[in-house]
């Protein structure tokens, strides 16, 4: 499965520093998540889920999806 976090906080209209910020981690941690160099926890995904109001299921996409 491809992430797609990416694509939900871009249409939110956040930053890679915002998002950092609220999961007290650096910038670079997070964006190697976006990029699927580093594991996506179940925590932090919970976090992230609740940050814009999604399912944690939302946060990834099939390979058929755009």
């Amino acid at each position: 499965m491809l992430m797609k976090l990416r694509k939900i906080r871009k249409r939110n209209d956040i930053t890679i520093y915002d998002m950092a910020s609220y999961l007290n981690i650096t910038p670079s941690f997070y964006s190697q998540i976006e990029n699927g160099k580093r594991r996506l926890f179940y925590d932090t995904a919970i976090r992230i889920a609740c940050f814009f109001g999604v399912m944690p299921s939302e946060l990834f996409e099939s390979r058929g999806e755009n």
